[in-house]
């Protein structure tokens, strides 16, 4: 016998007639989708699809608009959801009077809304939310957070591709600690603690703001309690004085295959102490002084990792790596690109520099040799260029506290005593001109003394080689010369 319900075909009031609903009308199978009122409480009505899925829904009149609304009441379900459970809901809701009522089913719908938003569907938001331009203290109008394409690229290559498609209420911790180890095994390329620790950081951001009140688009972070990452080890690269030497005058070499003004602005961040992104945009209206007794730069917040404004002494070698930069009167920038005139030159530059530039078809080859092989120097980047001008100006004795002032780093501690933070956020607004005018003069003076030429009369041997006031043998500079010239014409043709 065919157990099958059809629904009458005339007319709306056949399509809507209303039954007593049973718990067996909701098990039963339909030949098209069919739609049920129940006598027994009314507004209560079933619709049981071909598959056989039977859901409650609840129609009433909304007394604001005057129209009539649907509200999602559940499934069946004979162990959980039946019949007799839906009518106990009706009920309940009908008690809570009609603007209630109305107001618990938009509530619901938005939850619905906001509960069925993947991850990346809150990538996108983030993102968009991150850059978009805001008023900063300075009165420029830049994204609300300057750092978004670094946050909006971990987002984009590792959480995207693995969770964009998953609700993002369904996210839980496990899935954040599983994708963190597959980061640190080398499944999202070269095996990376560091990589793994930005995610996690750009995930907690996500979840975070996603969480807040007015979106609510989770109901919490699941970027607690993870297990720890293996610490990473901070790089400890100083260049030693014969480093600095072969560094320095290598850089003065015109066969180079690098811009000048990239060189200089290689010795600048040695000179001055300052970051790369801070020293490479340098405008001839950011310099003060040069010719008089206090020369200094000063670097605007925007450019500066704290976003405060530094002002930076300059020593008399760093005006003169200035000054020869600047060659012009029309040129703004002190570092300007040899590409894009009037622009400095890009925040990459000096670290492809170093260590050589990639080919495109063969990532294990270098397309340009870097300086670091060039001039046969152990690797090392921009950023050790300060760890190495600092750790000259921790040798000649100069203060803890005034360093960190040159390097632009918050002093904590001086002679073992605790400084209360909210000192120099708030109260002490000093920048300590004095001290690291000390400091960097005395670092200046330490780099002439390390770069300084031997001073000996050399006598020529016979022999190719030569011989100073000492007594001792060494080759003469023409050999020196011929043999370095070979050297970078050898690893430029590999």
């Amino acid at each position: 016998m065919n157990s099958s319900i059809a629904p009458s075909p005339a007319g709306k009031r056949g399509r809507n007639s209303s039954v007593i609903l049973t718990d067996r009308m909701c098990e039963k199978r339909v030949a098209q989708r069919a739609k049920f009122y129940d006598r027994k409480c009314p507004g209560l009505y079933i619709s049981i699809t071909t598959a056989g899925v039977a859901t409650f829904s609840f129609k009433f009149t909304d007394r604001t608009t005057g129209k009539q609304r649907a509200g999602w009441l559940g499934v069946y379900n004979p162990e959980t959801f039946t019949v007799e459970d839906a009518r106990s809901k009706v009920y309940g809701l009908k008690a809570m009077g009609g603007e209630a009522l109305a107001e618990t089913f938009r509530d619901q719908k938005a939850a619905k809304a906001k509960r069925g938003k993947t991850v990346s569907d809150i990538i996108d938001e983030r993102i968009t939310w991150m850059k978009t331009p805001v008023k900063k203290p300075d009165g420029e109008m830049r994204p609300r957070l300057e750092s978004w394409e670094n946050t909006a690229s971990h987002l984009d290559r590792f959480i995207r591709p693995r969770l964009g498609k998953k609700p993002a209420m369904e996210v839980t911790k496990h899935d954040i600690a599983t994708l963190s180890n597959d980061i640190v095994a080398g499944k999202f390329g070269k095996p990376s603690v560091s990589n793994a620790r930005h995610m996690r950081k750009a995930a907690s951001g996500l979840f975070n703001w996603a969480a807040e009140a007015g979106r609510n688009y989770v109901t919490a972070s699941p970027c607690v309690n993870l297990p720890k990452l293996d610490p990473e080890h901070p790089r400890t690269r100083v260049l030693s004085e014969d480093e600095i030497r072969t560094f320095w005058h290598g850089l003065d070499r015109d066969d180079l295959p690098y811009d000048r003004r990239t060189r200089l602005a290689l010795k600048f961040e040695l000179v001055t102490m300052l970051r790369s992104r801070e020293l490479l945009g340098a405008h001839r209206d950011e310099l003060f002084d040069l010719d008089g007794e206090h020369p200094r730069f000063d670097v605007p917040l925007k450019r500066v990792k704290k976003r405060r404004v530094i002002q930076q002494p300059l020593s008399d070698l760093a005006v003169e790596i200035i000054k020869e930069a600047l060659i012009s009167e029309d040129q703004q920038f002190v570092f300007e690109s040899p590409m894009y005139k009037g622009q400095p030159i890009h925040r990459k530059a000096m670290a492809d520099a170093l260590r050589g530039t990639k080919n495109e078809k063969n990532k294990d080859k270098t397309k340009t040799a870097g300086l670091c092989e060039l001039l046969g120097l152990k690797p090392f980047t921009p950023h050790d260029l300060r760890r190495t001008a600092a750790t000259l100006a921790g040798d000649l004795g100069f203060d803890d506290a005034w360093i960190a002032k040159c390097l632009d780093h918050a002093a904590s501690k001086k002679v073992e005593q605790i400084v209360p933070t909210v000192t120099g956020k708030v109260y002490n607004h000093s920048k300590r001109m004095k001290e690291k005018r000390a400091v960097l003069d005395g670092v200046a003076a330490e780099l002439r003394r390390i770069i300084k030429e031997p001073q000996g009369r050399v006598r020529q041997e016979p022999s190719g080689t030569e011989r100073n006031d000492d007594g001792e043998a060494g080759r003469c500079e023409e050999e020196n010369a011929r043999d370095f010239d070979w050297k970078i014409r050898r690893m430029m043709n590999k």
